[in-house]
C-alpha cells in the first residue's frame, strides 16, 4: 500500500495568502517548505488512485505528482475521492474535477447532503461521477485491492454550517476518519478530530501508520500570534502537546509510525528549530510534508 501527502497544512496552506506571521514569512523566504491544503493519494497496486479530501490545491497537488498524470489523451489513475467532511478545505477541490472523467465520490450522508444543497456542485456530471454513502463501520473497496473503512470521530460541521447546525461537538458523520488496508498493513488518515476517547484509541492500537490531526500545539495557537480569536477546541481540532493533547492520549498506543498532517500555519512545530519539534520528535512523532510518500 502506498500512501501519498500531496497536501500536509489545514485550511490557507503555508504561507496562507493574507498571513504574515513567523512561519508564512519563513514559506515565502524560503526557510520553511510550503505548504498546500490537506489531502492524500492510496493506492494498493500503485496503478489505481483514490484521493482523500479534494483540497483547493488538488490541480496543482495531481500536476505534481507523476504517478497521477493521465495514462492516455484523457483520463486519470484518479478512481475514487474520499471525503472525510464538508470543510471548504475538503470539498473545494470537487469542483476542479469536474472535466468530464469518471470517479466514484465516497462521503457520508451528512457531507453528501451538504454537496447536495449547493448547485454549484451540480457540475459534477451525476452520469459519470457516481455519489456512494459510506456506512459507519462497513469497509468498501474504492480501487483494487484497497479497503476502507469509515468511522464518526469527535468533530463539528462545516463552518458555512453553523448558522443552521450550530457548532458544538459531536459524534457523527459530519466528521469521520479512515482505516486503510491491503489485506496486509493498515493505516488510519484522521485530519481532523476534536478528542480521543478511549474506543478510538483502542481502534488506532496496532496501526502501522497514523495520519492525525496535528492542527494546532496548543488551544490558543491564534490567540498566542494574534493572528485570531479562534481556539483549536472551538474549530474541532484537539492540540497536539498538553495533557489534554493528542501525544498524551496516544503515548502508550503501539502505533508503527506517528505523522501529523493538517497542520495550521500558526503552528510552531512547522519550524524545525523550534522547542515543539524537538519535543514533538522526542515523543516519536513526525510532521507530514507535501510530497511525502509512505510504502507499507
Amino acid at each position: 500500500m502506498i500512501i501519498r501527502v500531496l497536501g500536509a497544512a489545514a485550511g490557507g496552506g503555508v504561507p496562507q495568502w493574507n498571513c504574515a506571521c513567523a512561519n508564512c514569512m519563513a514559506a515565502r523566504r524560503g526557510d520553511l517548505p510550503r505548504m498546500t491544503q490537506s489531502s492524500v493519494a492510496v493506492s494498493a497496486d500503485g496503478v489505481h488512485w483514490v484521493i482523500l479530501n479534494a483540497s483547493p490545491d488538488i490541480r496543482a497537488q495531481l500536476t505534481e505528482t507523476p504517478t497521477l498524470t493521465p495514462p492516455g489523451l484523457r483520463g486519470s489513475p484518479v478512481c475514487a475521492v474520499v471525503v472525510t467532511n464538508a470543510d471548504v478545505d475538503h470539498i473545494a477541490g470537487l469542483l476542479t474535477l469536474r472535466e468530464m472523467t469518471a470517479f466514484e465520490l465516497f462521503a457520508s450522508p451528512e457531507t453528501h447532503s451538504a454537496l447536495a444543497a449547493n448547485p454549484v456542485f451540480g457540475v459534477l456530471d451525476s452520469t459519470l461521477v457516481a455519489r456512494r454513502e459510506i456506512v459507519p463501520d462497513v469497509a468498501f473497496s474504492p480501487a483494487p485491492g484497497l479497503i476502507v473503512t469509515a468511522f464518526a470521530v469527535p468533530g463539528k460541521v462545516a463552518l458555512f454550517l453553523e448558522k443552521t447546525h450550530g457548532y458544538e461537538m459531536r459524534l457523527g458523520g459530519q466528521t469521520v476518519g479512515l482505516r486503510l488496508s491491503d489485506g496486509h498493513k493498515t493505516a488510519f488518515y484522521i485530519p481532523g478530530c476534536a478528542a480521543l476517547p478511549p474506543d478510538l484509541i483502542a481502534r488506532l492500537d496496532g496501526a502501522d501508520l497514523l495520519l492525525f490531526d496535528g492542527t494546532v500545539w496548543a488551544d490558543d495557537d491564534m490567540l498566542r500570534s494574534k493572528t485570531g480569536a479562534k481556539t483549536g477546541g472551538r474549530m474541532g481540532h484537539m492540540p497536539i502537546s498538553g495533557p489534554d493533547g493528542s501525544m498524551a492520549a496516544l503515548a502508550g498506543s503501539r502505533i508503527g509510525r506517528r505523522v501529523y498532517i493538517h497542520i495550521n500555519n500558526t503552528n510552531p512545530v512547522l519550524d524545525p528549530a523550534s522547542p515543539e519539534r524537538a519535543e514533538l520528535a522526542a515523543k516519536g512523532w513526525e510532521i507530514a510534508q507535501d510530497g511525502r510518500e509512505f510504502a507499507l
